[in-house]
């Protein structure tokens, strides 16, 4: 296998950082649209031989370093008993959006069973990559995934979602319990599974005050961390915000923390625990631009990385749907052909 994502993210030195790209399979691929324009979103997730299909585009097309599991945050919240649906230029939608008491305690807990079908991918996707590359495997974080229940779909600045942390703390931990039950269990379906390391998404961090991301999303992720079966599993910490958080999430004790593009990255670096690694951290918008910058600016960080241990290339966010895909293959080539 070539390890050096493992290797980077268990803070070991290797001859040169280990690139995957955040929405690695997607919308900027002209191959996905190809998939996506027979199937709905949610049926690539359900049917194991087209998530394994789409997972290994990337893999085939631009020669990365880890392999992502082609799935979404949400299919928990659709597990404990979200409609969930997906239209195009809208995104995500529960029909049924959780606001009382009524709704939390409707949310059903003892509901891995519905999420079969993603051991499921991960056993044909494993059987296709034959032990070339790792698999990361991955869920939303219990905030993220409790402000799309609450909002009913995205949202611009989580209004309801704050009114019901702020107007209702109680109910809003009894959200978040039963929420990180399910993603516990989830991520431990997923290593037995066969993955080889976990990603946490908590995509909408950054709304968060302080003290309102310490009691209401970090305690949550430090307690699934504990109760995963990580024995070699390297556990990747990411939330939009991490430039900011990242002291307080290197104490949930990840392997890793995905930082966004706001910050120094060496500088973050140096501020963590020793033994935990950083991945990021080039702004997406850079894969705009023209080779020349997009070469200079992976370069630059690179040479600030030198000699660092412990630093796995990725985006500070995910790859945007327009970005060229010869961007992408060209900004993946310029890493692999960098040496320390």
């Amino acid at each position: 296998m070539n390890d050096l994502f493992l290797k980077s993210a268990f803070s070991q030195k290797t001859e040169r950082p280990p690139v995957w790209m955040m929405r690695q399979a997607g919308r900027f691929m002209p191959q996905y649209w190809e998939i996506k324009n027979k199937y709905s979103f949610l049926e690539m997730c359900k049917t194991p031989e087209i998530a394994a299909d789409v997972t290994m585009l990337p893999v085939n097309l631009l020669d990365i370093d880890a392999a992502i599991l082609f799935s979404d945050i949400l299919v928990t919240g659709e597990a404990m008993g979200g409609d969930l649906s997906f239209t195009q230029g809208v995104g995500p939608k529960f029909a049924n959006p959780v606001r009382t008491q009524a709704d939390v305690d409707a949310l059903n807990i003892d509901c891995l069973d519905k999420l079969q079908y993603v051991a499921d991918a991960i056993k044909v996707i494993q059987q296709r990559l034959n032990g070339r590359i790792p698999l990361i495997g991955f869920a939303g974080a219990p905030f993220t995934v409790m402000s799309y229940l609450i909002e009913g779909g995205s949202s611009r600045d989580f209004k309801l979602t704050k009114l019901f942390i702020h107007n209702q703390p109680a109910l809003a931990h009894q959200l978040l319990a039963k929420i990180a039950k399910v993603t516990a269990d989830y991520l431990n379906m997923q290593i037995a599974a066969g993955v080889n390391a976990i990603q946490i998404f908590d995509s909408w961090a950054q709304a968060l005050a302080w003290d309102d991301y310490k009691e209401f999303s970090h305690n949550y992720i430090a307690q699934i961390i504990s109760q995963l079966n990580r024995k070699d599993i390297p556990v990747i910490s990411f939330c939009k915000g991490s430039s900011v958080f990242a002291p307080l999430m290197a104490e949930a004790k990840p392997d890793v923390i995905s930082i966004d593009w706001n910050v120094d990255l060496l500088d973050i670096k140096q501020r963590l625990p020793e033994n935990i690694a950083v991945q990021g951290n080039l702004d997406p918008h850079i894969l705009y631009a023209d080779k020349a910058v997009i070469k200079d600016r992976i370069h630059r960080l690179f040479d600030r990385m030198k000699d660092t241990p412990g630093f796995i290339f990725n985006l500070g966010h995910g790859i945007m749907p327009d970005i060229p895909f010869d961007n992408v293959k060209y900004a993946i080539d310029v890493v692999r052909e960098y040496q320390y």
